[in-house]
């Protein structure tokens, strides 16, 4: 062989040696990613021609894919679909699939690495590929309450299993139809989408779990109590300042209790008081004295500055222990031990506190999928309860849990009174801007003595009530409701 000819073979030999490395590369280490790219036609239309898989809430379907006579093959439809928009999300032709659609998707579709004997039988059979079932551990009457409670005002419910983790309910409002969005019609698919991103009330956010985070307001004074008893700083019944007004160090502002109230007439107050009465300047006089480092490590044991997955991803809720990268001063510490400043949580965070704290100071890891079911019926995949860690020793979360139940019997969580059932709460009135009314939150968990469900709520801005709300009047009745259909199921 000459040289000139040597030299072309060469090459040749080195074209292919890229061409099979390239497709190589394309076809096994980019796979993933390519079929999960929502421009991807083929794996769109690939998905779309299965029977994707019903997502099941207590043994009702709440969403399933049925014939239609179109090139998609499959419709996605859903029942009561205001009412479950927050957990199903939307499966879409048109726009990336939101919620449990997306979440789930590799068990709806059935591609998921745990049904690969599924995969393989039809591969032998010839059998038509057909997507599982995923059943929740939503409760739909926990979730028809939590629904019903909230009525027409913005908010959002979580209510948890504290021994399991477990998601029985979950509502964000406003809700919107899921049906629109899956709509085979781009035009109508692209109308309602845009509708729904258009609308100031951001019917989209799931509130409970993700998108903007709210001040927790009085709720974090559970965290700020916690870090106390935990560091040993005081005992419940130990006297503590309760001035008035607090001047807050290094600053010209001063700070109030909620609507110029007294916390005590000499002054001081207990640990216990602080909390059933809800005394700002308690909690921001412990908070300087505990100090900012302090607040954020309890914070982060009850799970702040985490992703986490449900599966559906949750926003992480923040403590503000720094700023330019400087350490927050005394002013803002102080602010922060009562969940204001920049403390931002989700719904859900606030349930997963008082459900460590009704589960004897273990956090469990909250979760949706009960189990998988392949269409025969047999369970591929099934959740067992997870431990996240202990945020607080049982002695703190017995005692946390009795000032609770005194918030509740004659302190600012009245409302969330059940007959013949000790609950345990407290309530939160967080303040956003000059111009807006405060945001209404309650936290709470029944029966105390044996919790069966920890609860969440927030109703923005007051809700009905506007700039005359408070936790205990306007979110403390839906917690009861909550708790109630639980109690009562």
């Amino acid at each position: 062989m000459n040289v000139p000819i040597r030299r072309v073979a060469v090459v040749a030999l080195a074209l292919f040696l890229v061409l099979m490395v390239a497709s190589t590369w394309i076809q096994v280490a980019q796979a993933p990613t390519l079929n999960a790219d929502g421009r991807n036609s083929r794996s769109l239309y690939r998905d779309l021609s299965i029977q994707r898989g019903p997502i099941i809430a207590g043994g009702q379907t709440i969403a399933e894919s049925v014939p239609v006579d179109d090139a998609f093959m499959y419709q996605r439809v859903y029942a009561e679909p205001e009412l479950y928009s927050a957990v199903t999300g939307y499966y879409s032709f048109r726009f990336q699939s939101t919620g449990m659609e997306r979440a789930a998707n590799e068990y709806l579709v059935g591609t998921s690495d745990s049904l690969w004997w599924d995969r393989f039988r039809n591969l032998i059979s010839g059998g038509t590929p057909q997507g599982s079932s995923v059943e929740l551990t939503i409760d739909p009457v926990v979730q028809q309450a939590a629904w019903d409670a909230l009525g027409d005002q913005r908010g959002a419910v979580v209510a948890l299993d504290p021994k399991t983790g477990a998601v029985l309910a979950m509502v964000s409002k406003p809700a919107f139809d899921p049906n629109l969005v899956a709509s085979h019609s781009s035009a109508d698919a692209s109308a309602a989408f845009q509708s729904l991103a258009d609308d100031s009330a951001r019917p989209l956010d799931n509130r409970a779990i993700a998108g903007r985070t709210y001040p927790p307001g009085s709720t974090f004074k559970l965290v700020t109590a916690a870090a106390a008893l935990e560091g040993g700083a005081v005992t419940p019944d130990q006297q503590i300042p309760a001035p008035d007004q607090l001047q807050l160090p290094q600053s010209s502002s001063v700070l109030n209790n909620f609507g110029g109230e007294s916390c005590s007439p000499t002054g001081t107050t207990t640990l216990a008081d602080a909390l059933r009465t809800s005394c700002n300047t308690a909690f921001a006089q412990l908070g300087i004295d505990l100090g900012p480092e302090a607040l954020d490590e309890q914070a982060k044991a009850f799970g702040f500055d985490s992703r986490m997955s449900i599966p559906l991803q949750v926003t992480s809720s923040q403590f503000p222990l720094e700023v330019d990268g400087a350490t927050i001063d005394s002013a803002k510490t102080a602010l922060s031990a009562i969940g204001q400043y920049d403390v931002k949580v989700t719904p859900m965070q606030v349930a997963m506190i008082s459900a460590a704290i009704a589960n004897g100071g273990t956090l469990m890891q909250p979760y949706m999928i009960d189990r998988v079911r392949t269409p025969d019926l047999t369970v591929a995949v099934e959740t067992d309860p997870e431990e996240i860690g202990t945020p607080i020793s049982r002695e703190t979360a017995d005692t946390l849990r009795d000032m609770m139940i005194g918030v509740v019997q004659d302190g600012t969580g009245t409302s969330a009174q059940i007959s013949g059932v000790q609950v345990a709460g407290k309530s939160g009135t967080a303040e956003t801007t000059a111009d807006a009314a405060p945001h209404a939150w309650f936290t709470s968990f029944a029966p105390a003595d044996n919790p069966q469900v920890a609860v969440a709520v927030i109703v923005e801005n007051g809700g009905d009530a506007g700039n005359e709300a408070t936790g205990g009047r306007v979110a403390a009745p839906i917690a009861r409701a909550v708790m109630e259909a639980v109690i009562n199921r």
